[in-house]
């Protein structure tokens, strides 16, 4: 019995590390990141005559109603790529951005500075027109982080009650 455990304890110590360097090498560890780019309303927004719902993780809809169908919006876009926002009308509209700036730390410094609105909208159309692009926002952080995301904020002048739906998609920004 005794004879039985050295001789165990022997090829423990002799044979086992012989196969471990026998299989010892090169591992290579391929793996990819899905594009994300998400869109919501910042949670702050409130206007009586204007409802805003979240529509999946990328669209918003605005449905204006009542008499005065200008509204402000800020909207927050996170990103771990680049990313285009686009708006679908339901009718003419002027739609402009008017501010960008970033909510924290973990947005990077380029995501302000290389974010691109168009020179200019055209009011008559209601196809889906692109108002802004930019590259990679987000630096760290989850999709609820409150210091990773970029605010836009977005005027929008309706000439009567009616909707828009603003899309963000992954894409290269405008140069």
């Amino acid at each position: 019995m005794r004879c039985r455990l050295i001789f165990t304890l022997i090829a423990v110590v002799f044979i086992a590390p012989a196969g471990i360097e026998a299989q010892t090498g090169r591992v290579v560890l391929r793996a990819t990141v899905s594009e994300t780019v998400t869109l919501s309303a910042a949670p702050t927004f409130s206007q009586s005559n204007v409802s805003v719902v979240n529509i999946g993780s990328n669209t918003v809809r605005i449905t204006v109603s009542g008499d005065d169908p200008v509204i402000r919006i800020a909207l927050l876009v996170r990103s771990n790529t680049s990313f285009k926002i686009s708006a679908v009308l339901s009718q003419a509209a002027e739609v402009r951005v008017t501010d960008v700036y970033a909510t924290g730390t973990l947005v990077s410094p380029q995501a302000v500075k290389r974010f691109n609105v168009p020179p200019r909208l055209d009011p008559e159309v209601t196809r889906p027109q692109l108002i802004g692009s930019g590259p990679r926002v987000s630096l760290g952080g989850t999709l609820d982080s409150p210091n990773n995301a970029l605010q836009i904020t977005v005027l929008i002048r309706l000439r009567a009650p009616g909707s828009l739906t603003l899309v963000a998609t992954a894409g290269s920004p405008i140069q």
